[in-house]
């Protein structure tokens, strides 16, 4: 990869006989913003963990520039942490705070080479005038940019995030997003980032990394996560997602419920079995006689900007997100245009989404699904 900054060869990881991380190979480049993103258990903290050096990997190899650091302790590596337990020194005010790792700092600085480093990463905090503030007096929000400015004031060239903004709010999760990235392109340097929250990273991130069972199941852009998953599991965590059991008689055509769609996806072996993941933003309702398929309405609920509906179709429910209005008990026809309908390689993940991809085995008759159809239709668009 182009200038990779860090890089993990084979990391594996396991305690007491379990796996929590299986041949990890991930290469980090130079001043990007990088999420791991995944369950509770899946890992994440873990790698987290390994390049900061808290952990030392069973198994593999921690590259930092080109150089191999796996005996290198934390203190000697050029990353810092700022932990979701902000672990401010609460008899110490703002300044002091700040302060307190360039005070251990070998050769000693001066006191004025201290007080323009500070000053300086209270600006890029935006706590300019906050530097005598007793610590334990500031929201949570300002404990974190606090916390984030005594990391960042030893000038690493990687700053690791551990689910820094899991105990604040909704409101304020929103601002620090905002504020972590405008610090990230304001110091130019890398950021490796830890959160069960894909919003969160889709909202921050140049690249993410959708980790779940020790394992990396899709490295991207938050576009390429969303818009192109490359399994069940990504499609499911990442947004949300319909996911249905199809086939694929050949390239370009896809078939499920009963019925042959258009799709873009090519590469699969004659009537392969997959999985179809359908956006419920990408579902286009229209009148029941226009549509490819016709469901009922079972359950409406109001988003604000959008409605979340569910629309059962002979037993497979799915989630339709619309900003039209349809009553409870209405039958409706959608429409599915071949760029909406991503597919992909079976996984162990198949079968594992609940009630949006259900299928009830009360109606084995899929043909049922296709009220509407012309039954001598070899493609539905």
């Amino acid at each position: 990869m182009q200038n990779a900054l860090i890089r993990l060869a084979d990391c594996a990881m396991a305690f007491d006989g379990d796996v929590v991380l299986d041949n990890i190979n991930l290469e980090i480049r130079d001043k990007e913003f990088l999420t791991l993103l995944g369950p509770s258990g899946c890992g994440k903290t873990t790698t987290l963990n390994i390049i900061g050096g808290f952990k030392k990997p069973t198994r593999g190899d921690v590259f930092f520039d080109g150089v191999r650091i796996n005996d290198v302790p934390p203190h000697k590596r050029h990353v810092n942490t700022v932990f979701q337990k902000y672990a401010l020194f609460t008899h110490l005010n703002v300044y002091e705070n700040v302060a307190f790792g360039l005070r251990l700092v070998k050769p000693k600085l001066s006191e004025a080479e201290i007080e323009r480093r500070v000053t300086e990463m209270l600006d890029v905090v935006s706590l300019h005038g906050f530097e005598r503030r007793d610590s334990s007096s500031l929201s949570g929000g300002q404990q974190q940019r606090v916390a984030i400015a005594r990391a960042l004031v030893l000038k690493p060239r990687v700053l690791l995030l551990d689910e820094p903004l899991g105990a604040l709010d909704l409101r304020l999760r929103k601002d620090m997003q905002n504020e972590l990235k405008r610090i990230q392109q304001a110091m130019d340097i890398t950021f490796i980032y830890v959160t069960h929250d894909q919003e969160e990273a889709l909202a921050m991130s140049d690249t993410i990394v959708v980790m779940d069972g020790g394992a990396i199941q899709q490295v991207g852009s938050p576009e390429d996560i969303y818009n192109e998953p490359q399994n069940a599991f990504v499609a499911d965590f990442v947004g949300e997602s319909n996911i249905v059991d199809g086939t694929m008689p050949q390239d370009g055509v896809v078939e499920f419920f009963g019925r042959k769609f258009k799709c873009l996806d090519g590469g699969f072996a004659p009537n392969e079995p997959v999985d179809v993941v359908i956006r419920p933003e990408d579902v286009d309702i229209v009148p029941p006689g226009a549509g490819v398929l016709i469901g009922t309405v079972t359950n409406i609920t109001f988003k604000g900007v959008h409605y979340d509906i569910i629309v059962d179709f002979h037993g497979f429910k799915w989630l339709i997100q619309t900003t039209d209005l349809s009553p409870l008990g209405a039958k409706i026809g959608i429409k599915l245009d071949p760029d909406c309908i991503h597919v992909m390689k079976k996984s162990k993940y198949s079968g594992m989404f609940g009630d949006y991809s259900s299928y009830s085995a009360e109606y084995d008759d899929i043909s049922d699904v296709s009220v509407g159809i012309d039954e001598d239709t070899d493609y539905a668009e």
